[in-house]
């Protein structure tokens, strides 16, 4: 019964449309309009308070948000050719701040479209792959995915319940919201086709959504549990010289996570509701299944301790030493990397490695940066501040318009990544533009942050996501009408803490 915990998800429905004519189109249709985006604020009139080089990124910040809405190139050649459009169109922009000045010149344009690789955050999230490749190579993900089921009884309710604390245990070890998604979903699917369950029952569906939002509800509350974090983590040090500590994140965060996650498991539970109440001998069969897989390895106990010292040195940072995240993160790599020490190989470790992620990542970071150093980003901020009247708004407010405008743009986004390498800057921008008295613009960033991963409406509007929808387990109506009520959920969660938690804890104002 082995092989069951591994079938490989049919394409499904995404998959047809995403590779057929009427996809192909709109990817056409789609790089057309960013090339049009981008010459259209390219040739338009200078404008007062932006700078040419300004304007220049503001450009290439339409092209980038076009394409990566309509996935019109993929998203490790999109990076690519950003990149090269940042280095020869700021080439012949005078440098921000000396407007008076010559043309910038490629050498410093392209010292500005490479900004993000040296930026730690980038170190870390391609640690975070290393990570999850080495949890697939030894296979301990699996064993803790089935560990924690075969202590679940047979009731459906509790099935789901099980699925969901394993999402959330890996996502203090797996930072990477795909490969924990990518290794839960098999599992479900295994344990759907041993009990001989009707692969489109709403008990199918119920499993593999809640997996998937599941993920994305930690994403919140774990600071290393996602790519995305790290791109708000990035800018902020960049920005203001320093960060956000593991435990700081997670005391920000995990509060909303958990309760979001109850309110995933009771609108999943109801809207969803499975066909029967228990599947006999489903503990014993997972127990099974546990059993033959073996014992845990020695390549496996490695990687356990491993991870576990490395997630103690997150959650102490700042308390019992001062190592960043980013440099405990590396060492640990450089452990599993190790022979005999380690647990795996560098070919081994390059098994599927999403260097892809990592190249949008940095780029992402770059255009930020760049949105930042060219004024781009204040000037867009002043016309939002200017637009929506938030002046001399309160944190509640900003936060409240900022958090809608988030969740509505996230609609036409695939990647939250990608979001937050556009949205981020701006929002710093914005922070900064207002008068609110005594405003913490770290902590409204951070909390900003945690709405860039509301992915929760679209199958499309993150990966993890579509790895579920690749299941045909359900149909994207039921994706978009159960997201919809956990975006509710979400949104009243987030009125709720704005109104108590966050402010009493200073992450909105700062004290008088």
């Amino acid at each position: 019964m082995t092989p069951l915990l591994n079938p490989t998800p049919s394409p499904g429905p995404a998959a047809a449309d995403g590779t057929g004519a009427k996809g192909t189109m709109l990817k056409q249709v789609g790089l057309l309009a960013a090339v049009a985006a981008l010459l259209a604020v390219l040739w338009m009139p200078s404008v007062q308070g932006l700078p040419a080089a300004g304007q220049v990124m503001l450009s290439v910040l339409a092209f980038a948000v076009i394409v990566w809405m309509t996935e019109a190139l993929d998203y490790a050649v999109s990076s690519v050719v950003i990149g090269a459009l940042m280095v020869f169109l700021l080439a012949y922009a005078p440098d921000a701040a000396k407007p008076a000045g010559a043309d910038m010149g490629t050498r410093a344009a392209l010292g500005l479209a490479l900004s993000g690789f040296s930026n730690s955050a980038v170190a870390l999230v391609a640690a975070a792959c290393f990570i999850a490749a080495a949890m697939t190579a030894t296979g301990l993900d699996r064993r803790i995915a089935l560990l924690v089921l075969s202590k679940v009884d047979a009731g459906t309710n509790h099935i789901v319940m099980g699925a969901m604390v394993t999402g959330f245990l890996l996502s203090f070890i797996v930072p990477s919201t795909t490969a924990r998604v990518a290794c839960l979903v098999p599992i479900m699917m295994g344990f759907i086709l041993a009990f001989k369950v009707d692969k489109r029952s709403r008990f199918a569906g119920l499993l593999v959504i809640t997996a998937a939002q599941t993920a994305s509800v930690w994403n919140v509350g774990i600071k290393t549990a996602a790519a995305q974090n790290m791109v708000a983590i990035g800018f902020i040090e960049k920005q203001f010289g320093s960060g956000i500590s593991w435990t700081e994140w997670f005391i920000a965060g995990a509060p909303f996570s958990a309760l979001l996650s109850v309110a995933v498991y009771f609108i999943m539970t109801r809207m969803m509701k499975p066909e029967m109440k228990e599947i006999e001998g489903g503990q014993a069969t997972i127990r099974l299944q546990l059993g033959a897989i073996g014992k845990m390895s020695v390549r496996e106990w490695k990687l356990l301790a491993i991870v576990l010292t490395l997630l103690g040195f997150w959650a102490t940072e700042k308390v019992l030493h001062n190592f960043d995240t980013s440099s405990t993160t590396i060492a640990a790599i450089a452990l599993m990397l190790l022979p005999r020490l380690g647990v795996m190989d560098w070919k081994e470790s390059q098994r599927g490695f999403p260097w892809g992620t990592v190249i949008l990542f940095a780029v992402g970071i770059s255009v930020g940066t760049a949105l930042l150093r060219t004024n781009a980003a204040a000037w867009l901020a002043n016309l939002i501040v200017q637009n929506l009247g938030l002046q001399q708004a309160s944190a509640f407010v900003i936060l409240m318009l900022l958090s809608l405008f988030l969740i509505v743009i996230h609609l036409g986004f695939a990647s939250a990544t990608a979001l937050a390498s556009t949205m981020i800057p701006i929002i710093i921008s914005v922070l900064m533009a207002v008068q609110t008295p005594g405003i913490n613009v770290i902590g409204m960033t951070m909390l900003l942050q945690f709405v860039v991963s509301f992915g929760f409406i679209l199958p499309v509007n993150a990966p993890q996501n579509m790895i579920a929808y690749g299941t045909d387990t359900f149909d994207a109506r039921d994706f978009v009408r159960t997201g919809l009520v956990i975006t509710l959920a979400a949104a009243v969660l987030l009125v709720i803490f704005a109104l108590t938690y966050w402010p009493w804890m200073g992450y909105m104002t700062h004290a008088a």
